[in-house]
């Protein structure tokens, strides 16, 4: 619970300090494709930030509890994050096209753990 929570604000405050340096450290060094490739490894990075903050609280309330689907769909997101937004990250860096291929794993892992969190809300609510 306190994990997911931590986890999510931890991928929060990187996913702001990322989007900064993006911003600033990176102006001009990106092509333009580069930089809005940058942008969405930041906005998938913070949504499920929150997801992961989302799952800690629900995990940690009588509303749902400490259901395994739960606990699968974190792991699941915080995976997600690797694989997504790492790799749209290192990517932009690099500019290694292969790293394209490593993206689409993040996105199935990310669909996996919001099948997870459906499933924990269909059986315990």
């Amino acid at each position: 619970m306190r994990f997911f929570i931590i986890s999510g604000a931890v991928n929060a405050f990187i996913a702001v300090a990322l989007g900064a340096f993006g911003a600033h450290a990176l102006e001009g060094k990106l092509s333009d494709h580069y930089a809005a490739v940058w942008d969405t490894a930041v906005q998938y990075q913070m949504f499920h930030a929150l997801g992961l903050i989302a799952i800690g609280i629900l995990m940690s309330s009588s509303l749902i509890g400490p259901v395994t689907q739960l606990s699968r769909a974190g792991y699941l997101m915080l995976a997600g994050i690797v694989f997504f937004a790492g790799s749209l990250y290192v990517l932009c860096l690099t500019g290694v096209g292969v790293l394209g291929a490593i993206t689409p794993i993040g996105g199935v892992l990310f669909l996996a753990a919001w099948v997870m969190v459906i499933l924990a809300t269909l059986k315990h609510v």
